[in-house]
């Protein structure tokens, strides 16, 4: 879809248990958006890096 800049492509990749190929949304530069979940473990991440206990907020 080039009017708005994104791709649909597949990869495969682990969701609730499951292993398979996925669908994902990519931008024009060919980059895969992330999914809410690896948005979550990488912030959990980079609140560790920074010395913040996530279950701690």
């Amino acid at each position: 879809m080039p009017e708005i800049g994104l791709g649909i492509g597949s990869e495969q990749g682990t969701y609730q248990g499951r292993t398979r190929e996925w669908l994902f949304w990519y931008d024009e530069n060919g980059n895969r958006y992330q999914t809410p979940e690896e948005q979550l473990q990488n912030l959990l991440a980079r609140l560790q890096q920074q010395g913040i206990d996530p279950n701690q907020l």
